[in-house]
């Protein structure tokens, strides 16, 4: 147990972090002052200054922090030039993005990691055997592992899901293949079962059209960088989907029921960190795009939500006061830790019902 929760911490950690760690890179390059970048969350530990910025370490062992001069209060802007308030909309908007931005970031460099290591899935262009199982009609027909299935009755296939459709329609009835096996082709005949045993199939073949692609080492850092990415856009197209959904499912009177928090992120890293340092790290990517897209959302406290004062202020052609968006933001954060505060108790109550991580994984995904 002390090892998951230093797993979770850790992922936690990192996650928030590197977050932090892109509004404090932009800030200093834009001559905003950062007063403190703190590891884990206060009461502070331990604090040493470098230049003129405090680096702590604090008492919650997780997550960060960065604080900046002019954040929110007018009154107590000794540095008007370095105040964060005072920096131009660019400026300020390109502050609050590059958390969001680094963990885009992150989750590629994630991805990439993991691509590099277990290589790439790509298309072959055809059917290829992977399984054989005894005593089934593609075994009576002389199929083998290794073997590409050209054409079934003169008709090429490149997509699992058609050469299946077509299998279904042909049960109980001849179909000649065409097979490509290294160097020669080979004919053969083959009739699927009309009621096969569960998870056969009507040939009793494992067939796919992917393989997984070892690149030269020195090519690896670029294929997972670019498959990285594609993964990073193909979960954050999910996450999007998915929060649609759900405001969507609310507008209609329906309560999220697949909503985890601290909790549930616990349990999904201890099981990833089961299988492995790659899949911890796979896990780290998803999770990192879930922040970016959480934070970008406009709501007060959220990376979002500051943007949105912004736009407000360039459409009134003045700033909000920042007291007043002070206590947005004040208030936007007491209902997030309300809202998480309910999420947790809900998620250790499934726990509890649910006897174990693995039976409340199942849960979630119910």
């Amino acid at each position: 147990m002390l090892v998951s929760i230093l797993i979770f911490l850790l992922v936690l950690s990192i996650l928030v972090i590197v977050h932090e760690f892109g509004h404090f890179w932009v800030a200093r390059k834009n001559g905003v002052l950062v007063e403190e970048f703190g590891f884990g969350l206060p009461p502070r530990v331990i604090g040493r200054k470098i230049g003129e910025t405090l680096y702590s370490i604090n008492a919650l062992p997780f997550g960060g922090f960065v604080r900046l001069h002019g954040e929110q209060d007018e009154g107590g802007i000794m540095y008007p030039r370095k105040a964060f308030l005072n920096k131009s909309k660019r400026v300020r908007i390109a502050v609050i993005v590059a958390g969001v931005i680094m963990n885009f970031i992150l989750a590629v460099v994630s991805f990439a990691i993991v691509y590099s290591f277990q290589g790439i899935p790509r298309e072959l262009g055809k059917v290829k055997v992977v399984d054989v199982t005894a005593g089934t009609p593609a075994q009576a027909a002389g199929l083998i592992v290794g073997d590409f299935i050209k054409s079934a009755d003169k008709k090429e296939f490149i997509k699992v899901e058609e050469f299946i459709s077509y299998v279904d329609t042909k049960r109980g009835q001849k179909v000649a293949l065409v097979v490509e096996r290294e160097t020669n082709e080979i004919k053969l005949t083959i009739t699927p079962r009309e009621n096969p045993p569960a998870g056969e199939g009507p040939l009793g073949v494992t067939i796919t059209t992917t393989e997984i692609y070892f690149a030269p080492i020195w090519q690896r850092p670029f294929y997972g960088i670019y498959y990285g990415f594609k993964e990073a856009v193909f979960w954050g197209q999910t996450v999007i989907s998915g929060f649609s959904g759900m405001i969507g499912g609310l507008f209609h009177g329906q309560t999220p029921k697949d909503v985890a928090g601290p909790v549930g992120i616990f349990a999904v890293s201890t099981q990833a960190a089961k299988f492995g340092t790659l899949s911890l790290i796979n896990f780290i990517g998803i999770l990192s795009v879930n922040l970016a897209i959480l934070n970008i959302l406009p709501f007060p406290a959220l990376d979002g939500g500051r943007l949105l004062f912004i736009a407000i202020e360039g459409v009134i052609g003045r700033k909000v006061l920042p007291k007043i968006e002070s206590m947005v933001h004040s208030a936007g954060m007491i209902f997030l830790l309300i809202l998480i505060v309910l999420i947790t108790f809900s998620d250790v109550r499934k726990l509890i019902s649910a006897g174990s991580i693995s039976g409340f994984l199942q849960t979630l995904t119910k």
